[in-house]
Formats: structure tokens, sequence, C-alpha cells
């Protein structure tokens, strides 16, 4: 497992004993990690709400499924865009270029507000969240020690995932540990 103080890139993975029913196997990758808090966008919460209906500007840059996404719990009135920027970060590049600040590795946040053709030869996927997951000091070092959150390297695709629904599986499927066999825990284990 990844050590808690290095969060910022990982993906948090929700256990199967995870109570909180808004979390209920989110994979969510931390967009920021500090002592004043984490933050993070919740990957595989899609909505019916479509891309355009919101940020007509943005649709025809969002990969399918091109509808909004569920970012988390907090202020699901604003809108934050996520993208992947083909290639590795040249030298001199710095954390943000053209309306695009990277997060970790490939991954960064697109300023919304900057026109969408500014950034369109330069995205490699775009997905756009409604809310986001957010702690306060500590409280998500307490929840992993604590055995609510299983936290994992992010890979580029996980963030335009094309089965969203099927990521929680997907992630600890591709685990090389025994986190692999817990994929296979079922939806409801009162039926098993």
């Amino acid at each position: 497992m990844t050590e808690v103080s290095a969060l910022t890139g990982r993906l948090l993975v929700a256990t199967p004993k995870l109570a909180d029913p808004n979390f209920d196997r989110a994979v969510v990758l931390v967009l920021d990690h500090d002592a004043e808090g984490s933050l993070g966008v919740v990957l595989n919460r899609p909505t019916p709400v479509g891309v355009g209906d919101v940020l007509q500007n943005w649709a025809a840059l969002a990969v399918l499924p091109q509808v909004v996404f569920q970012g988390g719990p907090v202020s699901l009135d604003s809108a934050l865009g996520l993208a992947v920027v083909p290639g590795e970060p040249r030298p001199g590049d710095g954390p943000e270029v053209l309306g695009w600040r990277r997060v970790h590795g490939a991954i960064g946040l697109v300023d919304l507000e900057a026109p969408p053709e500014l950034l369109a030869a330069e995205l490699g996927s775009l997905r756009i969240f409604a809310g986001y997951s957010g702690w306060g000091p500590g409280q998500l070092e307490r929840e992993v020690a604590g055995g609510a959150w299983y936290v994992v390297e992010s890979e580029p695709g996980d963030v335009s995932a094309p089965d969203p629904e099927g990521l929680w599986r997907a992630v600890l499927r591709r685990q090389r540990n025994e986190l692999a066999m817990v994929a296979t825990y079922p939806d409801d284990p009162s039926l098993n």
C-alpha cells in the first residue's frame, strides 16, 4: 500500500466495510493532499446530465459517456474539469500549461473558464465533475488507518474509463496482491 502522506495523484478505493453511502464502491482520485486537508473526485459516478446541457462549449471534448459525473457530495453546483494530456512533461513545463494544471503525471485540472479551443489540440480526454470529495486536516488519514479505503496507484486511463460503473472492480483486479480478490466481493454479501 502507498504511504498515506503521499496521496496526491493516488486512488482511494472504498473498502466493502465503508459505511458512508456517498462512497459505496467509489473510486476517488486525490487531487490535493496536504496539512490543510484533502480534495478529490469520485471517478465512477456518472449522472444522467449531459455535458452539453451544462457546459455546451466543452461537450465536444468530453469522452464517452459524455455526461457529468458526481465528483462527491461537496459543492454539487460547481464544476471541475479533469483531463489527461498525453506525453511526458517537457523540461520547462510548469504546473499549468494552456488552461490546464498538472495534478499527477499526465492528469490535470482544466480551467473551464478558458476557451475550449485553447486546449482542444492538447487534450487526450476530458471529464466534467459536479462537486468534489473533501476531507479536513487528518480526516482522510484516520479513514485510511481505520480501513475505510484502499490506497492504490492511479493510471491516466482511470479518468476516462469507458465503463465507469465497472471501475471499482477493474482497479482492484489489476492489483498484484490480495486486493485483486476483493474485486469478487458480492454487491450484497447477505445473498452469498
